[in-house]
């Protein structure tokens, strides 16, 4: 037993080659307090306005998936990376001013703004009757923030193909992809970009086969052909304020918002990913989906970070120090 410990364990720290020198606790001297004021501030706005925690967790992802987790996701300003068509629909940005403006009162020019990020995406899942998990820390935020540098996002349009090709980029596999995209589970997103699926999928005209026949009209209902393309639906039927498993259990049944997420059942190389976190049809609970994705979530979150005497720990989030 003890060999197989040993295994397992070289198997987790393998499993996280880019950590650098990123360490749970980075905090607990400089300012230890930082991780309960992040905290107590999701809590605020998660109170105010339950939907802020979606927010935080894809501003985190958007954040790493550019530049790599170093906060220049935060940064404002006409040519910078939230001004790009697909970061214009991002939130979130108050609760990390609000935590910053509270650590730099604190602990001036200590707490970087990527591991406010960090920290409040965890916060958010939490918040949410998700996992916990210890997020290592110690990044450093980025100086460089391109609108034209976000090809690197993953789109709802892109085949599978291209996403694994997208997260293989970051150093993430299938397996990360698909744990990784169950943050859907309590995500919203606009009509506008799934709409195509329910009229003007095919050249004919008619919808995306692969939605569940059931689900179609209340679709249809939702986003009228000719409606507002800003109304947000939710992409996780029947449970969208709940951390859970059941996203996986939408897309198996054909019920997925996104062309992107309903691809994940339709290709070989995800969808034995997607039944093992659905459960079988005798109801059985997802195969650890929170566990997996606390795992992933600490793999992405030391996407290419900046460490050491790199980049800056900037006093407002949303621009450079001068």
């Amino acid at each position: 037993m003890e060999a197989i410990g040993l295994v397992f364990l070289v198997i987790l720290v393998m499993g996280f080659p880019a950590k650098g020198q990123l360490k749970t606790g980075f905090y607990s001297s400089s300012c230890p307090k930082a991780e309960a004021i992040v905290r107590s501030t999701v809590e605020s706005h998660f109170k105010d306005d339950p939907t802020v925690a979606a927010g935080l967790l894809r501003l985190h992802f958007h954040d790493c998936f550019v530049q790599g987790c170093d906060g220049s996701v935060l940064i404002s300003g006409p040519s910078a990376e939230r001004n790009a068509l697909p970061n214009l629909g991002l939130r979130g940005f108050e609760a990390i001013d609000d935590a910053k403006t509270q650590l730099e009162a604190l602990c001036p020019g200590v707490v970087s703004c990527a591991d406010i990020l960090a920290l409040a995406a965890r916060d958010a899942v939490d918040l949410s009757d998700g996992p916990s998990w210890a997020v290592p820390t110690g990044r450093r935020d980025g100086r460089v923030s391109l609108k034209s540098q976000v090809s690197s996002l993953p789109s709802p349009l892109d085949s599978i193909a291209v996403q694994l090709q997208k997260f293989d980029a970051k150093g993430l596999d299938a397996h990360d992809l698909v744990t990784l995209v169950g943050a859907h589970t309590i995500g919203q997103t606009d009509c506008l970009f799934f709409r195509y699926r329910l009229y003007n999928f095919t050249p004919t005209g008619n919808p995306d086969p692969t939605i569940n026949q059931a689900f179609l009209p209340q679709l249809q209902t939702l986003c009228p052909k000719y409606g507002d393309g800003s109304k947000r639906v939710s992409l996780d039927k029947g449970s969208q304020t709940e951390f859970d498993a059941s996203f996986f259990k939408n897309v198996r049944d054909g019920n997925g918002i996104l062309e992107s997420d309903q691809r994940l059942w339709g290709d070989d190389s995800t969808r034995r990913i997607v039944q093992n976190y659905a459960g079988n049809i005798r109801g059985l609970l997802g195969f650890r989906f929170d566990f997996e994705f606390s795992k992933a979530m600490v793999k992405m979150g030391a996407i290419e970070v900046k460490i050491g005497a790199q980049g800056e720990i900037r006093k407002v989030c949303s621009k450079l120090n001068s």
